[in-house]
């Protein structure tokens, strides 16, 4: 069943009366409660249980199944994924420098294009839940933009079930690689959401010099920032303390996001208050990824202190991990094993970053099954929040803007 696409989407068009579109979906229980039947029109959720129904509505038997928001990955590298490809075997790296010098390696010697393995990684996420993507992007010298406009074209046929947005990413460092921020800039201007830094200290060794070149492209583009932080303890957390500093100073209150913030699990009880406060007064967003043995965002204590925190993937079957599957359901499952959540309470705060907290991170409306709100959630089979997020069953349905896209995993139209 689709209701509504463009014509850059593999999904295609059903309009109701005057042009506006409707579903009926009956019998879904909104976070495990009590059975109902949902209106939407146009994209959003009209009514529930509506005592009429429009005229041609399309109606979708929910079947009992549970209903919950669409989860949305905040921080991913598409391109450098062989999801879909042959096994890709790593070679052993002790240092993040090291690992950086593997990546570029794998990625010179992969056949697939970018568009074909990030469009493969992509339609997976779609079918297992996703709305919504932050795309980090490699731009560098050896690169040029091509990796840019590889994510571009992968995402163009899925235009109308996922939002993406891109963000151009220094791996190779900033100031360390010549010619690098030029990209940076020219890759705003082709088509770039965001400007991406990256350890300003640990990599590049010039704090100041970083972020002056990160708030100068800002300025001058009106583009946001997203900098991966890795550096641990006291080098962190003064990277964080100047990174709101300028966000404040620059009037980027809400623009400005810090990926992985190793250092905050290094922080005691009153530190992490303490850098919980001046993150959520310069509104500096926060993800994090639960990956191996990396260490994790206490995120609770930010959360409740204001600040806005969401959950990724990080990397995909790729040169630095052989692990990831594409599916946000994974993830948030994985920031629960992580942050040893046992209460239904603490299960279903995990869900929520994976979910609100993504949404927040990447500026995008909260999807969270009420009147008004963007149609935009999973049907699934599962008592509650709590026991899905643990059994991870897959979607029986993947509903984006009032659009069954996928079914049991798989794209319900695709030109693919």
């Amino acid at each position: 069943m689709t209701l509504q696409g463009r014509s850059s989407s593999p999904f295609t068009d059903s309009k109701g009366a005057a042009g506006m579109t409707h579903a009926l979906f009956t019998h879904i229980r909104p976070h495990g409660g009590d059975p109902h039947d949902v209106l939407v029109t146009d994209g959003r959720i009209a009514a529930v249980d509506p005592a009429t129904r429009p005229g041609n509505c399309v109606v979708v038997d929910g079947g009992g199944a549970l209903a919950l928001p669409s989860l949305v990955d905040a921080h991913i590298h598409p391109d450098k994924s062989a999801w879909g490809r042959p096994w890709l075997s790593r070679e052993p790296a002790d240092t993040l420098r090291e690992l950086i010098t593997n990546d570029v390696a794998t990625q010179r010697a992969m056949t697939s294009p970018v568009h074909e393995r990030a469009g493969a990684l992509i339609a997976r996420a779609v079918g297992r839940g996703t709305r919504a993507m932050r795309a980090h992007v490699d731009v560098a010298p050896v690169h040029g933009l091509s990796h840019l406009h590889g994510i571009r074209a992968a995402a163009a046929p899925f235009a109308s079930a996922m939002d993406l947005q891109v963000v151009a990413f220094p791996q190779l460092g900033l100031l360390t690689e010549p010619g690098t921020a030029e990209l940076l800039e020219q890759a705003v201007k082709e088509g770039a959401d965001i400007v991406g830094g990256l350890d300003p200290i640990g990599i590049d060794g010039d704090l100041d010099g970083h972020l002056d070149v990160l708030f100068g492209i800002a300025e001058r583009t009106g583009a946001p920032i997203d900098i991966h932080l890795h550096d641990r303890g006291r080098a962190g957390l003064d990277q964080i303390s100047e990174i709101a500093r300028r966000t404040l100073a620059a009037g980027m209150r809400g623009k400005v996001t810090i990926s992985h913030a190793f250092c905050l699990s290094d922080c005691d009880a009153t530190e992490l208050e303490r850098t919980a406060e001046f993150l959520a007064d310069a509104d500096v967003a926060v993800t994090t990824c639960a990956l191996g043995s990396e260490p994790v965002v206490p995120f609770r204590p930010l959360v409740e202190r204001g600040v806005r925190v969401g959950a990724g993937s990080d990397g995909v079957r790729d040169a630095w991990t052989p692990f990831g599957d594409g599916d946000m359901f994974t993830r948030a499952h994985l920031l629960a094993y992580r942050t040893d959540a046992r209460t239904d309470e603490e299960l279903a705060a995990c869900y929520a970053v994976a979910a609100h907290g993504g949404a927040d991170v990447m500026g995008l409306e909260r999807s969270d099954l009420r009147i008004g709100d963007p149609a935009d959630f999973v049907l699934l089979a599962g008592e509650s929040v709590a026991q899905v997020l643990v059994d991870r069953p897959l979607p029986a349905m993947v509903v984006r803007a009032g659009n069954v896209v996928a079914r049991d995993g798989r794209l319900e139209r695709t030109t693919r």
